[in-house]
């Protein structure tokens, strides 16, 4: 095979921008990529190494040996290495060997920027130029509708290799088997987006996907990269979105991976109280560098660009913001205003946010974060983070807390249920019931519920109902949408088995249409992140456990009442917001949900009796563990 010949994708003005960290397209220079030079096909490689004194492409075309197809060095103090390698044809498996200057030290590493790479446990990249053929045209079109802030977003989150199981052949279904499957489930059910938790390639399953080793190729483990692009295209073909979960906070240090990629902390901080995580026992970015900034920003915009994803959801931004982050005193320093912020990382996320909506403002960024740091859905231009929305996880946690208490202790503790209102609409907020809380032991979200087993499938019910009629958007775990008794095992499939059980089918129809309601009703889509969207009628009858209250929206509104006990409550009033005759459009304890089927009033008149501060009221009979949505 001919050696390496000079060429650059590269012009001058990449690598000021590659420099200056504002180069946010650099998956179209940077990886392999075929080509032709003077009619020869062949692979071009380009791979930033700046520590590094030589490199070279070892593969399978080389038996591995160092030096036979050496790159080049920029002269332009880049630390770019580039060449290209004629006859060198797709599906060539390779990695750099990369010999740096400091001490001498080899390393093999993976192309952070490769389209594609081997399947775990195998570590090499590969050469892939695929060129998807998108049929989601009508999607695309009209997606920022679907994506809008005031438009629905309920959204199923889901791990790729647990949804759904070949039993007989033990494997997980492939990305083409899970179009076929796992896209008319999430249509049949209502949801407006799908969320997956990563995709791309990983080198550990018990990570879940959260160590990255592979940025820009989707994981080897379902199929190829077109494939990944056929279920996206798929789900867009069925008006339903696709949502990316995203780690630019840690990466592992896997030999392979980017850590100490050319014999020095290249893509980690150097200084391991801001480049490691404790608790993950991982790499932390250096967001100071520009580089690294770049690859971080380009990646984002790979998957929207390249995959047509609608959003990113980006995790555990609370351990990017704040430099004690799981750590003791003395192992942390301060930033320069003597503060706990990463000041670097907020820049960061304001310069991805800001890359992401000028680019692509049909979609949506989320952000995981679990403290209270302020003005994270907020402008950039306002001093905010610039994300669209934001994981609401104090509201979860209070949630949970309140709905696994026995009901006889409930009348102690509402404050835990209606606090969420007191902070509601500082954020976008999005409420997530995700993997998180089903696992380490926290038990399933059926398990939480207390009484028996009647009892236990009213409160998920109910939890339910209230849940998709408190303010913003939802997010589900799989499983949870049909009642799963036990925990998420990511090595195993979720007991479709129980949906042949009248109890697990109550709550899948609820939830099909809970989810129904939500993106059918303005009220409760319209004003979902604004106080304009929200009333209470009353919040503080802890004696008998019951909250009702009023979503608003366009020239509509809804009447909501929550009876949080298994006791029914006879000609309960609640007062009301207008003369407007009101129907039933759902009661959580319907019989077609397996409840108990007690009688409640279908429709009514108000009464111009004033009750709740307003002037006219109506007598209701609340079911137990059950909630009323009149509209």
């Amino acid at each position: 095979m001919p050696n390496v010949q000079s060429h650059s994708l590269f012009t001058d003005f990449d690598i000021n921008l590659f420099k200056a960290g504002k180069h946010y397209r650099l998956y179209e220079k940077f990886g392999s990529h075929v080509i032709e030079i003077d009619g020869v096909k062949g692979t071009y490689f380009a791979v930033w190494a700046p520590s590094a004194k030589a490199v070279s492409v070892i593969g399978d075309f080389n038996y591995w040996v160092e030096g036979q197809h050496p790159l080049e060095v920029r002269w332009d103090s880049s630390g770019i290495w580039e060449g290209f390698i004629p006859g060198l044809e797709q599906g060539t498996t390779y990695k750099y060997k990369i010999h740096s200057s400091n001490n001498d030290i080899k390393t093999e590493k993976a192309d952070p920027y490769a389209r594609r790479c081997e399947h775990p446990p195998k570590t090499a990249s590969v050469v892939w130029d695929y060129q998807p053929e998108w049929k989601d045209k009508k999607w695309m079109q009209s997606r920022s509708k679907n994506n809008a802030l005031d438009s629905a977003f309920s959204v199923y989150e889901v791990h790729l290799g647990s949804w759904k199981r070949k039993i007989e052949e033990d494997r997980s279904l492939s990305y083409l088997e899970l179009a076929e499957d796992l896209v008319p489930y999430v249509k049949k059910m209502n949801f407006t987006h799908v969320e997956f938790m990563p995709i791309m390639e990983y080198p550990y399953d018990p990570s879940w996907g959260y160590q990255l080793t592979g940025y820009y190729a989707p994981t080897s483990r379902f199929g190829y990269p077109e494939e990944f692009a056929q279920l996206v295209d798929a789900f867009h073909n069925a008006g339903i979105g696709v949502i990316l979960d995203w780690v630019p906070s840690h990466f592992p240090e896997d030999a392979h991976g980017l850590g100490f990629f050319d014999g020095s902390h290249l893509y980690e901080h150097p200084d391991r109280r801001k480049g490691y995580h404790p608790d993950w026992k991982s790499l932390i970015f250096n967001y100071g560098r520009n580089e690294v900034k770049s690859f971080l920003i380009s990646n984002a915009l790979f998957w929207l660009d390249k995959y047509h994803i609608d959003g990113i959801r980006v995790d555990a931004v609370a351990s990017m913001l704040f430099l004690d982050y799981s750590r003791n005193e003395g192992e942390w320093e301060p930033n320069e205003l003597g503060g706990r912020e990463n000041l670097e990382a907020m820049s960061f996320l304001r310069e991805m946010n800001e890359a992401v909506y000028a680019n692509y403002p049909d979609v949506q960024t989320i952000a995981e974060e679990s403290t209270s740091f302020p003005m994270v859905t907020r402008p950039t231009s306002m001093g905010g983070l610039g994300f669209g929305m934001k994981w609401m996880m104090g509201w979860m946690h209070d949630t949970l807390e309140y709905f696994k208490k026995e009901p006889i202790y409930r009348t102690h503790h509402q404050n835990d249920l209606t606090f969420s209102m007191t902070y509601a609409f500082t954020e976008n907020f999005m409420l997530p019931l995700s993997h998180d809380e089903v696992v380490y032991g926290k038990k399933s979200i059926l398990g939480r519920m207390p009484g028996d087993d009647w009892q236990r499938f009213a409160n998920l019910r109910l939890l339910y109902s209230y849940m998709f009629t408190h303010p913003g958007g939802n997010l589900l775990m799989m499983g949870s949408e049909f009642g799963q008794h036990e925990e998420w095992k990511f090595n195993g499939s979720l007991d479709w088995h129980l949906t042949d059980y009248e109890p697990h089918q109550g709550i899948q129809n609820l939830i099909a249409d809970l989810n129904k309601l939500y993106t059918k009703r303005e009220a409760l889509t319209q004003n979902q992140f604004t106080a304009d969207g929200f009333e209470w009628i009353s919040h503080d009858d802890h004696q008998n456990s019951v909250i009702s209250y009023v979503r608003k929206g366009g020239d509509s509104h809804l009447v909501i009442v929550c009876n949080m006990t298994p006791v029914p409550r006879e000609n309960y009033r609640i007062g009301l917001p207008s003369n407007k005759k009101m129907r039933l459009l759902l009661n959580s304890d319907d019989e077609k949900y397996n409840g108990s089927g007690y009688k409640v009033k279908k429709s009514f008149t108000p009464q111009s009796e004033p009750w709740n501060n307003r002037e006219q009221s109506v007598e209701l009979n609340l079911p137990p563990l059950g909630v009323l949505i009149y509209g």
